[in-house]
């Protein structure tokens, strides 16, 4: 688990396809003190598991189904990445619960600075954007970031100069594709809303719930 809350980045330094999987080597650009072999650490927002690690530089696997649901597959050396080891109990959670499962790919529409920040829009899959509602959380390249606004299959966020400076947002022209995960209480809410509202006994449908979006905000359970 992680909060988006990057710690550093690092750089690709080589990529080994295996068949339809890849090993990456990767040197962060910040002490990884106490790395061991086998821990969880999200590369821009992708959960991967450190094999292997010498002074700033690690190893990671990555398997084919990663490399199909993400950017990963897309990057050449020389690519910077986001990065972030895993929560640990005890720590402050100052962004949102973040899974590092990639729900998919999306793209940069706009870019336009707003005073000393930037306002980034971007486009989402449509099977995604469900889940991605105004001052809700949403994971950009395993950033934590609040949706300004969205409407269709387009989403904005706001980027503050410390975000821009202490990721590789600031790196993103138009047209550049970003892993997105959106808000995990989101999608269980969302699940458990179709099911209550649409079940099947036997091959046969049952009549909607009475549960619905109006009755959890009616009793405060969403706003």
């Amino acid at each position: 688990m992680f909060t988006g809350l990057i710690e550093g980045t690092g750089t690709l330094i080589q990529v080994e396809r295996h068949g339809p999987d890849a090993k990456m080597i990767i040197q962060a650009n910040y002490p990884l003190k106490r790395l061991v072999v086998g821990e969880s650490i999200a590369i821009d927002g992708a959960c991967l598991t450190v094999t292997a690690f010498r002074g700033h530089q690690f190893t990671v696997d990555v398997s084919a189904e990663t490399l199909s649901r993400t950017t990963l597959g897309r990057r050449l050396p020389g690519s910077r990445f986001n990065l972030e080891r895993a929560l640990q109990l005890g720590d402050r959670l100052g962004g949102h619960l973040v899974t590092g499962h990639v729900d998919g790919i999306g793209a940069v529409t706009s870019r336009n600075s707003e005073g000393r920040s930037w306002r980034f829009l971007f486009r989402a899959p449509a099977e995604l954007t469900q889940y991605i509602v105004e001052k809700g959380s949403i994971a950009i390249n395993g950033i934590s970031l609040t949706v300004n606004s969205c409407q269709e299959d387009r989403f904005d966020v706001n980027v503050i100069p410390h975000t821009a400076q202490s990721t590789t947002i600031a790196d993103l022209q138009v047209g550049a594709e970003v892993n997105l995960e959106t808000d995990l209480i989101g999608k269980y809410v969302a699940k458990m809303l179709r099911s209550w509202n649409t079940t099947e006994t036997r091959g046969q449908v049952e009549k909607p719930s009475a549960i619905s979006t109006s009755f959890l905000r009616e009793h405060g359970f969403v706003d």
